[in-house]
């Protein structure tokens, strides 16, 4: 196994990755850094496992629209998903009654998991 040092948000890495997989890394690795930093960037989360929480979010929910796989050869076009949007918001269950099923799961895993880390790991 390879292993290749990348930089996610200014810090380092050091991945393993199987033989031949070094571009599909390298993309992913892409990817995360370009979600994590556009949430650091909206200004509302400051803690790294925060913005790490969000930017996986983002980019589960992602993987689950219909259009994600056409999405991925498409040019990419800056779109905002719900855990990008909360993150700009303070009050996240006002937004449930105005989106669609998918929002509403998102909210609500959101709060189990605040819930879950207690007041210090509040996500948002």
């Amino acid at each position: 196994m390879k292993q290749l040092e990348v930089q996610i948000m200014g810090q380092s890495y050091l991945l393993g990755c199987p033989e031949g997989g070094e571009a599909k890394l390298l993309e992913a690795v892409e990817r995360v850094d370009t979600a994590m930093c556009k949430i650091r960037d909206a200004g509302k989360v400051r803690a790294r496992e925060r913005i790490a929480v969000l930017a996986a979010l983002n980019l589960a929910f992602d993987l689950t629209e219909p259009s994600a796989a056409s999405a991925s050869t498409a040019p990419s076009t800056p779109t905002t998903t719900p855990a990008a949007a909360m993150a700009r918001t303070e009050t996240p269950a006002r937004t449930a009654e105005s989106t669609g099923d998918a929002d509403v799961l998102l909210i609500s895993l959101l709060e189990r998991l605040d819930e879950a880390l207690g007041e210090d790991g509040q996500l948002l």
